[in-house]
């Protein structure tokens, strides 16, 4: 990420704050925050906005939502030192894929510049990143725009119970969306388009019978789920950015009995509205080979596509120049995952994603963090701050 030699005092001045930064990661990787624990996401979040007013100070506004069955969503405003009409929203997620106890038999490690640690990488770095941007900011007496924080705490299960708060803050504030996701690749590349992702179950029912006194009786759930399973594969066009995986499969009782019953859990990824209308259509026309079975899908699309658009494209170029105004190349693409910024960029918000950590292993035992790109980043984060202002 590191390019042409150049000397910068935001550079600087994150580095100056590596030490500090290295030990609210810890801290907050430490504290785990599983989507589906409510008690510990509650006390995950009481940790992060605590580690957020000390850095920056509190909120000058909070508002605070409680969907059902789902993590608590913070809505935080950071004014700006000077008054300002200039707003920029920040989506970040505090929740991770990783069960309660996890850190018994993965405690976080340092060996050089790579931390591991279940949540780091996705996303926790990146809040830290954020944090300590702004506060350089203000320490720098720098301009900055008023920002408008969400802490998400169900991204990692679909956002299900904060689409709503998300969406809402995105219709109201004026200016950009950053996503402090992670980054993606080697070089850290920065996110301007993200694919639409489908949840769907398919349902199948069929007629038991006893399948060695009556072989060709009844109808079988699971040779239904085999032809379906089949013809959703084929339905994937990678050319055109459309992936279908069916993932999970559960069906019949016993060797000896047709199935009555069968299910496939299918995701599906799309670049484009108009695959995800075609997919529509595929699953709308799954019909059973044998008349006496049925089938029946359910489930939805979770996001919609986050295209590459002009406007993201600007913001990126905003990016790009702030980059080398401090020393470092950035480059953009365009990735499979979903994110959060897909509900923004839907509204027509300019969004700009993976301004978080660099390294990898998202949602795997080898997760990581490039503790050197985590100070180049902070700079970059409050370069970028600084220009939208």
């Amino acid at each position: 990420m590191t390019g042409t030699t150049v000397h910068s005092p935001l550079l600087d001045a994150a580095e100056s704050r590596r030490a500090r930064m290295v030990d609210d990661l810890v801290a907050y990787v430490e504290t785990e925050t599983p989507s589906d624990d409510l008690v510990l996401l509650r006390a995950g979040l009481a940790h992060v906005e605590r580690f957020l007013a000390e850095s920056v100070g509190p909120f000058t506004e909070r508002k605070l939502h409680e969907p059902e069955r789902h993590g608590p969503v913070v809505v935080g405003d950071l004014a700006a030192p000077r008054p300002t009409d200039s707003w920029v929203v920040v989506l970040c997620h505090y929740d991770t894929v990783w069960a309660a106890g996890t850190l018994e038999g993965w405690p976080v490690r340092i060996d050089g510049s790579r931390l591991t640690g279940p949540g780091a990488y996705d996303m926790k770095a990146g809040l830290v990143q954020f944090a300590h941007a702004v506060a350089l900011l203000d320490a720098l007496d720098l301009d900055r725009p008023n920002i408008r924080l969400v802490l998400n705490g169900d991204e990692e299960v679909g956002s299900v119970g904060s689409r709503p708060v998300i969406e809402d803050v995105v219709r109201r504030t004026p200016g950009p969306v950053l996503v402090f996701e992670a980054s993606a690749g080697a070089d850290g590349a920065l996110k301007t388009a993200r694919k639409g992702v489908g949840l769907f179950d398919v349902d199948i029912r069929g007629v038991e019978v006893h399948a060695g006194l009556d072989p060709a009786g009844g109808a079988s759930a699971v040779d239904e789920l085999a032809r379906v399973v089949l013809a959703l594969h084929g339905a994937a066009d990678h050319s055109a950015g459309t992936s279908l995986n069916v993932g999970v499969v559960t069906g019949g009782t016993r060797p000896n009995v047709r199935a009555g019953a069968a299910t496939a859990a299918l995701d599906v990824r799309v670049s484009s509205d108009s695959e995800a209308a075609r997919i529509d259509d595929v699953l709308a026309g799954l019909v059973p080979a044998a008349s006496a079975a049925s089938i029946t899908v359910t489930g939805g699309w979770n996001r919609p596509v986050m295209a590459r658009t002009d406007r993201n494209v600007e913001l990126f170029r905003t990016a790009e120049a702030a980059a080398a105004a401090i020393g470092l190349v950035v480059t953009e693409t365009s990735v499979g995952g979903a994110s959060d910024g897909n509900f923004a960029a839907a509204l027509g918000a300019a969004v700009l994603d993976g301004l978080g950590a660099v390294g990898d292993g998202a949602h795997a035992r080898h997760e990581w963090v490039d503790l050197d790109a985590m100070v180049e980043r902070t700079a970059l984060a409050a370069e970028v701050l600084r220009r939208l202002a």
